[in-house]
């Protein structure tokens, strides 16, 4: 970056700020439909959506989403088609280097400039008055350079800690079936013996974004309300849809429940709730999927949980299984600190890094 300061420092009154509009041409898409099959990509808003035989531009352009997921940017410089989800670019480059502008665009979070209410969407007017800094070219070509070793560098990066995620996921599934094999001689219970079952009685109309507990619905997310119907140790499952026996939560204190979602909430001392939560999430599909006699499950019937079989062994091997399972949980799951935290590190370093790059009031 010193080359770069040097380059920077003495030719202030040389980096201008210019509306978009004075560096690139924004041209919408076409349908691709009734084109033949072919070599050529044709982008849409989320990447390529397919091939086809005609290209619309064959040089260097900046592509940005007009619908759906306005931070995906992409940087083109072979041939191409595109739809109408999606601009491209003529850019003047007796101006801006084509890669150069794709830096800064993406460094400028085009999203925050959505205002639509349903779908994210942008037009060409509020394009054309962003305001791109325009140094010379030899700077842009030096900032382009570095930026480019380090998407390298922070691309295999996240290559190799995405392997070991992938690696330590594995794992974890293995050291499930086999924590979780039992010889014919161990006691099993059925869950209602164990625990108390039932539903909530919220809806998804009732979620706050900012509401104080937690609400627990039919998918993964958890949502918040201002109102809570349990405070207990409880394992949540889904009751009906696409998550049955594949989403599980476990929850201790105050929160609210969907009413097609189920609580599971464990009243025996003979079996610890961290342990059943892993042994549900490992055995419950598997169950409900024999039980059911049908290839897919679309809801639980009350039956279902009530007879689920549930191992009781002695509890310092429950508490060995528990502490086991959530070294791994921690490390193929945990947002804050996990692999999937040091790969969200990694991507925010390098923007972080991208958007002082290209600030250049901090460098003059």
């Amino acid at each position: 970056m010193s080359s770069i300061m040097g380059l920077i420092r003495g030719i202030e009154s040389k980096i201008e700020n210019r509306p978009l509009s004075d560096v690139v041409e924004i041209k919408n898409g076409r349908d691709y439909k009734k084109l033949a099959a072919g070599n050529i990509p044709v982008y849409g808003s989320g990447g390529i959506i397919a091939y086809v035989d005609q290209y619309v531009y064959d040089k260097p352009s900046v592509l940005i989403p007009r619908k759906g997921s306005l931070d995906k940017l992409y940087f083109v410089t072979e041939p191409f088609w595109n739809v109408d989800t999606i601009f491209y670019t003529v850019i003047d480059t007796t101006l801006v280097e084509p890669k150069f502008l794709y830096y800064v665009l993406a460094s400028m979070h085009l999203e925050r400039l959505n205002k639509a209410g349903g779908v994210p969407s942008l037009t060409q007017s509020v394009l054309n008055k962003i305001h791109v800094p325009v140094p010379p070219l030899e700077v842009q070509q030096e900032i382009v350079q570095i930026l480019d070793q380090y998407t390298q560098l922070t691309a295999e990066l996240a290559a190799q800690l995405t392997a070991e995620l992938t690696a330590r996921k594995q794992q974890y599934e293995y050291y499930q079936t086999r924590l979780f094999t039992y010889a014919d001689n161990v006691q099993l219970l059925p869950l209602a013996q164990i625990a108390e079952i039932g539903t909530g009685s919220s809806n998804t109309n009732e979620e706050l974004e900012d509401g104080k507990y937690p609400f627990f619905v039919r998918s993964q997310d958890v949502r918040r309300k201002n109102t809570y119907e349990y405070d207990e140790t409880a394992i949540i499952t889904s009751g009906d849809g696409v998550g049955v026996g594949k989403i599980f939560h476990y929850v201790e204190g105050k929160y609210a429940l969907h009413q097609r979602a189920y609580r599971i909430h464990i009243i025996d001392d003979r079996v610890i709730p961290r342990f059943y939560y892993y042994y549900m999430k490992c055995t419950f599909l598997p169950y409900i999927e024999k039980a059911s006699f049908h290839s897919s499950v679309t809801s639980i019937r009350r039956p279902m949980l009530n007879n689920f079989p549930v191992p009781l062994i002695p509890l310092p091997e429950q508490r060995r299984i528990v502490s086991i399972l959530d070294r791994f949980d921690a490390l193929c799951n945990d947002l804050t600190s996990g692999l999937p935290a040091e790969i969200a590190a990694r991507q925010k370093q390098y923007e972080y890094y991208r958007d002082k790059l290209l600030t250049f009031k901090e460098w003059v």
